[in-house]
């Protein structure tokens, strides 16, 4: 072939006929890669253009930014968590029900956070209500001085507000009604959370300037559970308790969740979830060293907590209780939320260590007054939120300020210490001023919340919706159908007038 090639090339036609085709080839190629070059960059393709993509703004933070868009990732999936806490705690008649319920909210609070709920929250006004940024309009690149994006940082405390909201519905398990549980969530996620949660982290809110010392809550011990606790609250004394719940001092005890395998696996999921809550909330990834702290003492008190809550029951029911146990360490996590920034590793053990406690006797304060949480959202969320707050006035070592977009502010006038550290009292009484006042006020405006909702379209479930289990009457359908027989349906007539019994677990579902 070659030679043949050399011998045709002596002949000048068949030259010319060659250089003719090689040179159109080439041109032709040319062209390809002048169109693929040019025509995207006329019309303004970044990737393709003559020039390289333009940097982000100085201002904008790139690394800070990251960091909080992955930890607002690790605290969205701790819905999933909950939706299995809440389910596994729950009777298999209610499944269905728990889980729409945790989507549901989720949407719901996403829309309405960027409607209105961020700005109410994060906007400049006055020391009570933000009114700047309504529909993410007018926000500048950045959140105040992070240099952190904008929009990460609203994606970061939306995740935040979701979690609130969601908190609400563990207490309220069984006997809501699914339009009653849409308009209080409206409420919650639209206004109950933003504008009181202004009150400790809007830029200007008024618990940041108060005497003698300005109230801290690094991760939201008050701003998301103390305000979810106390939800909860108001909407399970509001419900009232589930039919057929007998309560210890009748005689009775608390109602058995359906399977523990999944409330276990759903616990857990949050505590990995809290490596996004309390970590991101340094809103900085220089801060390398107040990250570490901070994920250490999350994971010490928790383990505390857990531990704490089952030596502390197994006296009393001679039972190794893993419900109690599960809770114990959510207890442990959610008081490290507020002082976790500011204490040292021994102090994060001693605080989870008594959250446990204080977790199991809130939920015998529950069943003395005969209030209805089939979760212990209250005990875990709102008991615990107030010692985590109270715990920062005790156990603050004094070594640490708050992080900044480019590390640790160890300036004198930063500085938080406790009673414990020689601080006084003055930051402990800070720590109450704040927990109570935004406690005492979300109470009120969530009963006032619970209230209207019953009175308009309803809280509570019909009682023949409620013992054909919420899963058939609301939603046509249980999670486990083969527990309902072959062939029923919401609205056939042979359909049971009430749920089988729920599965035996090994221990009781607080």
């Amino acid at each position: 072939m070659i030679r043949r090639f050399i011998d045709g090339m002596k002949a000048p036609e068949r030259r010319r006929v060659f250089y003719a085709l090689l040179g159109g080839k080439a041109l032709g190629l040319a062209l390809l890669f002048l169109i693929i070059a040019g025509v995207p960059a006329y019309f303004g393709h970044k990737a393709l253009a003559d020039t390289p993509a333009a940097a982000p703004p100085a201002y904008v933070n790139p690394i800070n930014t990251m960091w909080v868009c992955v930890t607002a990732f690790l605290v969205f999936f701790m819905q999933a968590g909950f939706m299995f806490l809440e389910a596994g705690f729950a009777r298999t008649r209610e499944t269905v029900n728990v889980l729409l319920e945790g989507i549901v909210d989720t949407c719901l609070c996403g829309l309405l956070f960027w409607a209105w709920g961020f700005a109410f929250m994060f906007g400049s006004g006055n020391g009570f209500i933000g009114h700047e940024f309504f529909f993410l309009h007018g926000a500048p690149e950045t959140y105040g001085s992070t240099g952190v994006s904008i929009l990460a940082f609203f994606l970061f405390q939306y995740a935040f507000a979701d979690t609130c909201s969601t908190i609400t519905s563990g207490a309220m398990i069984g006997r809501t009604g699914f339009v009653g549980d849409l308009v209080y969530s409206f409420g919650v996620s639209g206004f109950i959370y933003p504008i009181f949660g202004h009150w400790a982290w809007g830029p200007d809110g008024w618990l940041n300037t108060i005497h003698p010392a300005a109230f801290h809550d690094f991760a939201g011990s008050t701003v998301v559970h103390t305000i979810g606790g106390m939800v909860s609250l108001a909407g399970a004394i509001v419900l009232g308790p589930r039919l057929g719940r007998k309560f210890k001092r009748d005689g009775g005890g608390a109602m058995p969740g359906h399977d523990m395998t999944i409330a276990a696996v759903g616990g857990v999921i949050l505590w990995f979830g809290w490596y996004g809550f309390n970590p991101g909330s340094t809103l900085s990834a220089m801060d390398a060293a107040g990250i570490g702290r901070i994920a250490t003492n999350t994971t010490l008190a928790a383990c505390a907590g857990g531990l704490s809550a089952m030596f502390w029951m197994y006296p009393r029911n001679k039972v190794w209780d893993c419900g109690m146990t599960i809770n114990g360490f959510l207890a442990g996590l959610v008081a490290i939320t507020c002082p976790c920034y500011w204490v040292s590793p021994f102090g994060a053990i001693m605080i989870g260590a008594i959250a446990g406690p204080v977790c199991a006797l809130w939920v015998d304060l529950m069943e003395y007054l005969r209030i209805d949480d089939p979760v212990g959202a209250v005990a875990v969320h709102g008991a615990c939120g107030i010692w985590g707050t109270l715990s920062l006035g005790l156990f603050a070592t004094g070594q640490y300020g708050a992080p900044t977009p480019t590390g640790a502010d160890t300036s004198a006038g930063a500085l938080v210490t406790g009673l414990f550290y020689g601080g006084g009292a003055n930051q402990l009484i800070g720590q109450a001023i704040g927990s109570a006042s935004i406690g005492v006020a979300v109470f009120v405006a969530s009963m006032a919340l619970m209230y209207i909702t019953k009175f308009t379209v309803g809280l509570r479930v019909s009682k023949e919706g409620e013992l054909a289990g919420l899963d058939l009457h609301e939603h046509g359908g249980g999670a486990y159908p083969e527990l309902w027989g072959t062939g029923m349906s919401a609205g056939s007539s042979d359909a049971p007038s009430a749920a089988p019994a729920p599965a035996a677990t090994l221990s009781k579902a607080y």
